[in-house]
């Protein structure tokens, strides 16, 4: 029998993560950074991996001020949104050498949003064979390697990377 292990997860399974915390996760000091796991911040916006990712270095694109409406973006925050979405493109691309990215914005719980009060870019990095059966059988995700591991690649990268 094959084990998948996904210890991270158990804190979504469970809960807890949100039980008791009415702050926004996406609202992050930037002296909590590294715990928050934010790969990097431009101008009005910031990169944060998703601790309960679909694939492996599933990536949320966010703005610094909380709001949850992309009307109420200024151009400012836009753009910077943009700029980061580019970068991580670049870094999935030579970094993780992805076949494929899924960009997108979920704006209101019809269209999916887990969080509507605090806007969000996904950018979810896709390989060919990267779904199974398993999802659709077993209900579980498969993530090829450790949160903490995809963290340091991306978060050097993001340094290293300038436009």
């Amino acid at each position: 029998m094959d084990r998948v292990w996904a210890p991270w997860r158990m804190e979504y399974i469970t809960g807890t993560a949100t039980k008791g915390d009415k702050r926004c996760f996406l609202c992050i000091d930037p002296a909590d950074d590294e715990k928050a796991l934010v790969i990097g911040r431009l101008g009005k916006a910031f990169a944060v991996m998703n601790r309960f990712p679909y694939t492996n270095g599933h990536v949320m694109v966010v703005p610094v001020r909380h709001t949850g409406k992309a009307e109420d973006l200024t151009d400012e925050e836009s753009l910077d949104m943009m700029r980061i979405v580019k970068r991580m493109v670049v870094i999935f691309k030579e970094e993780f050498s992805v076949d494929g990215l899924n960009i997108g914005i979920n704006v209101g719980r019809a269209a999916g949003a887990g969080l509507e009060e605090h806007i969000h870019i996904h950018i979810v990095p896709r390989w060919f064979g990267d779904t199974n059966f398993m999802p659709v059988l077993g209900e579980t995700r498969v993530i090829s390697e450790h949160l903490l591991e995809t963290y340091k690649k991306l978060r050097r990268r993001f340094v290293e990377t300038v436009f």
